[in-house]
């Protein structure tokens, strides 16, 4: 699972990309609200740690900017206000949970396997675009109220796009997925792969576009 830390303290930052990456995560780390909010749209991401005191675009505005645009997505800040007022106001821009500093590593560590287990039960919640119906981690999806069962391939395409759909899932990041851990596919067998499900999705009006030199897109119903 991919984490990401905002924290412009390098060494709160360094010590908990350090903890994190030996629990087996990968983990991206930024110092300022900017940068991090460019990495959170342009790859895909399990949890966010963010501290509220940052440089340039601030912890709430941060925390405000991804709620709109990555709904799904768990967040977890950290802080060192601990008023009440400020607890609420992390709360209500979003954010899951709220941890004051200072913390023990270990509870932000038990703090982001709970979000994480939560975040995998909602999504185990069926994801409805149009005609197509599909379960996370189930390859028998409903196209048109007819039960098809894809090849894994297929699938794991259709679900990073289906999960993301309306936004833009990098070629990186599909690359990853389809390769399951072992080597990622060619730029070719990604192509081809997208399109046969093209041919799947066009009769129900469902379509995945290619955004040359980014990735690709499943419009939503509706999108021109």
């Amino acid at each position: 699972m991919r984490l990401l830390i905002v924290e412009d303290d390098r060494q709160l930052r360094e010590a908990l990309t350090d903890l994190l990456r030996q629990s087996g995560f990968e983990v991206d780390a930024f110092a300022a609200g900017d940068q991090a909010f460019n990495a959170l749209l342009s790859h895909d991401y399990d949890l966010a740690i963010v501290d509220l005191g940052l440089p340039g675009m601030d912890g709430l505005a941060l925390v405000r900017s991804l709620r709109r645009q990555l709904r799904g997505l768990p967040i977890l800040v950290v802080t060192a206000r601990d008023a009440l007022e400020d607890r609420v106001a992390g709360l209500d821009a979003g954010a899951d949970d709220y941890l004051v500093k200072p913390f023990q590593l270990q509870e932000l560590e038990a703090r982001v396997r709970a979000l994480l287990r939560r975040h995998r039960a909602d999504r185990n919640a069926q994801i409805r675009i149009g005609a197509l119906v599909l379960t996370p981690g189930e390859p028998r999806v409903s196209l048109g109220g007819v039960a098809v069962d894809l090849p894994a391939s297929e699938f794991a395409l259709l679900e990073a796009l289906a999960v993301r759909a309306g936004r833009v899932v990098r070629r990186d990041d599909l690359a990853d997925r389809l390769g399951r851990g072992t080597e990622p596919p060619s730029d070719t067998a990604i192509e081809v792969c997208v399109h046969r499900l093209r041919r799947r999705l066009s009769p129900l009006g469902l379509k995945v576009r290619t955004l040359r030199g980014f990735g690709y897109l499943l419009e939503l119903p509706g999108d021109e």
